[in-house]
């Protein structure tokens, strides 16, 4: 008896055979995808900036850039001046130069009062500001360089002697109305120790004329005596 052949189970095999050969081709010819590695590149390290110090005592010499007065000034207004002659580390470099900005706070005022003492404005010295903009915090009282406690030296530093417990201040006094320096001591009334700081402005002493109002008019230099040590690059001249 003969066995008879199916046709479409034939069919079927050649078919398989005829896929399996052709995926078997394309892999071949299919080629291996190689990768990459990717390199991660550092920023370079930012340069460090030597800093150089100014010391604890030192004095800026400083002119007002505008006016302020007992009458109509308030406690935190701010006002400015402008450094007169360059600042110095205590390694002789130069770190705020002339032309630099200072700012103050006025921290109280006295108005005058007619047949009392004269007006008085006490302030601080808050921020320095470089002439290319950038701006340093400071810790600054008001001195005069004329006074003993205030000796300047030929590097526009000076050093206080008895800074800790007395308070330099602004007081009115003068035919011109002008300001002098006086200092609070424990909250009591102002007593002279410097000479003048306004044009025109007359001697506190017997003569001073009660109820005039402390004014501080454009131009007036005085020293600002700096109150904590502050660490500053050396100033160097910008370039274009």
């Amino acid at each position: 008896m003969k066995k008879t052949f199916d046709f479409k189970v034939l069919t079927a095999i050649v078919a398989m055979l005829l896929a399996f050969g052709a995926n078997a081709a394309m892999a071949q010819k299919k080629k291996p995808v190689i990768r990459k590695k990717t390199t991660v590149t550092k920023p370079a390290p930012k340069p460090t900036v030597k800093l150089y110090t100014v010391d604890t005592g030192s004095v800026f010499r400083v002119r007002m850039n505008g006016s302020i007065s007992s009458k109509t000034a308030k406690a935190g207004d701010t006002f400015t001046t402008t450094v007169t002659e360059p600042i110095y580390a205590n390694n002789g470099m130069v770190v705020i130069p002339s032309g630099s900005t200072v700012t103050g706070r006025v921290d109280t005022v006295v108005p005058a009062k007619k047949g009392g003492n004269p007006g008085q404005i006490a302030v601080s010295f808050i921020s320095v500001k470089l002439p290319t903009g950038k701006t340093h915090a400071i810790n600054g009282s008001l001195t005069d360089l004329n006074t003993k406690d205030a000796k300047s030296d030929n590097e526009s530093t000076a050093s206080g002697d008895k800074m800790k417990n007395r308070k330099i201040i602004f007081i009115g006094g003068g035919g011109a109305g002008g300001a002098v320096l006086g200092a609070a001591i424990g909250g009591g009334k102002g007593a002279l120790i410097g000479g003048l700081i306004g044009a025109g402005a007359g001697y506190l002493g017997e003569k001073l004329t009660k109820g005039e109002e402390a004014e501080v008019k454009t131009g007036t230099e005085f020293g600002v005596y700096l109150n904590q040590a502050i660490s500053l690059p050396k100033w160097t001249e910008p370039t274009e």
